[in-house]
């Protein structure tokens, strides 16, 4: 969710919001891939080296500076990691990627046969 709201804040004049799922295969291991992207205004390179860090904000007196940092703790207590890419006017995808459970990957597999 947090994704969601930072991509709607991106688009002060409107955009579009993208969100796409899939399964990810590398090294020697199967991950399942939430990507969200924004058209919004992007980041630069010095400001994306500084998301993650709790209390760190480009949103001035609107922001706490905590949605990314809980974003980025979550997903690495669930043994996952997250990439950015973002472009100044072009804006920014994020990809979430957590480890499968073999288990549960192979009851979907069969589930859908």
């Amino acid at each position: 969710m947090n994704l969601i709201l930072n991509a709607k804040d991106a688009m002060p004049e409107g955009g579009t919001l993208t969100i796409k799922t899939k399964i990810a295969s590398f090294l020697d291991k199967q991950f399942a891939v939430l990507s969200v992207s924004d058209t919004g205004v992007g980041m630069d390179e010095e400001t994306i080296k500084k998301i993650f860090e709790p209390f760190f904000t480009t949103k001035g007196a609107k922001g706490t500076g905590l949605g990314l940092s809980i974003v980025y703790k979550i997903i690495k207590d669930h043994s996952g990691f997250i990439e950015v890419q973002s472009e100044l006017g072009k804006g920014t995808t994020f990809k979430i990627y957590l480890p499968l459970i073999k288990d549960v990957a192979m009851l979907t597999a069969s589930s859908t046969e």
